[in-house]
């Protein structure tokens, strides 16, 4: 029976506390013909669409929108954590279960009226994304989809994106925690 994407991602059980099922999609990428299957598959359902960027969340994001991108021929672009950009940039707060975090990008990186494909390798309550996707609608420009690896529906991300009327697209979805 062929593989499928789920069948890469290995469960490390307690990670990083206990009662958590970490879903480590590390050993989807250091397969050839998994991270290629996984590439394709984040690319099918925006095949023929004008896509001028490709964002990525840090940092395994940045892994699978830097392949996106080559793949497209088209610019990248990471969405990081604060401070971690030199020169300009503008940034967005968002809650985390205790506190709060904050994404940047540079201001210039993204051109009013284009339009980007926000990618990532896990959706769980959808804070960064949204995050991500407020960034690059005040530059601008129009978010086409927002492409995962993971979905972990019962953390509520895809619902949470869909109600701010984004195309959500995932590769698997894990029951859970």
């Amino acid at each position: 029976m062929a593989k499928t994407v789920k069948d890469y991602i290995r469960t490390i059980v307690d990670f990083p506390h206990e009662g958590i099922l970490f879903r480590d999609v590390t050993t989807l990428f250091a397969d050839p013909r998994g991270f290629r299957m996984c590439v394709d598959q984040l690319l099918a359902p925006y095949a023929g669409m004008r896509i001028d960027k490709v964002a990525g969340l840090e940092a395994r994001g940045f892994i699978l929108g830097g392949a996106v991108a080559h793949q497209l021929s088209t610019g990248f672009i990471p969405i990081r954590k604060k401070g971690k950009l030199p020169g300009a940039v503008i940034s967005e707060s968002y809650t985390l279960e205790y506190g709060e975090a904050t994404v940047e990008v540079h201001d210039d990186a993204i051109l009013p009226g284009e339009k980007v494909l926000l990618v990532d390798d896990l959706l769980a309550t959808g804070g960064t994304a949204e995050a991500g996707i407020k960034l690059i609608e005040r530059l601008g420009a129009q978010v086409v989809g927002c492409a995962f690896v993971v979905d972990l529906p019962d953390l509520g991300g895809r619902k949470r994106l869909e109600a701010m009327g984004m195309d959500v697209h995932a590769l698997c979805a894990f029951e859970g925690l």
